[in-house]
């Protein structure tokens, strides 16, 4: 029997609110699919209002919670076989990537996991060296071309 594969979405907390539809996608494709928990936590609740999550903006010393989604969240692609970044438009710029995902990123590249992009990013995205450097493989909304990508895996 064929072991399921399993990928682990990464997005930026804006996106989150697209990220069931995209879920339900990738299981119909046959995977397995991890989300961040924060994303998981507003889906189940319906509300996708970033600010009553980000506790920490407020409250320096919640801190403590943004460190542990992190280590949560690169645990969880610790064990998956390749990642999934969702990066729709956020703040003016097409295919958007933050910090939070460009870590996520160079963990599934230290891991040798495939990381697929699922949008063309924009050329003045400031972290666009880094995402080409850790040899993305953008799909362009293709969710078809992860099953080739992980062929050779």
């Amino acid at each position: 029997m064929k072991k399921q594969r399993i990928i682990a979405v990464c997005a930026s907390a804006s996106h989150y609110s697209k990220l069931e539809e995209l879920r339900n996608r990738l299981k119909k494709l046959g995977y397995k699919v991890i989300l961040p928990k924060t994303a998981r936590k507003m889906i189940k609740s319906g509300d996708f209002e970033t600010s009553k999550h980000k506790v920490w903006f407020k409250d320096k010393s919640a801190y403590k919670i943004k460190t542990q989604l992190i280590k949560a969240h690169l645990k969880e692609i610790e064990k998956c076989d390749a990642i999934l970044v969702t990066n729709y438009e956020k703040n003016g710029l097409q295919g958007y990537i933050g910090g939070n995902v460009l870590i996520e990123m160079a963990a599934a590249f230290m891991g040798k996991k495939p990381i697929f992009i699922l949008n063309p990013i924009d050329d003045e995205l400031g972290i666009k060296e880094e995402i080409y450097g850790l040899n993305s493989i953008f799909i362009d909304g293709n969710l078809d071309l992860i099953k080739d990508g992980l062929k050779s895996r």
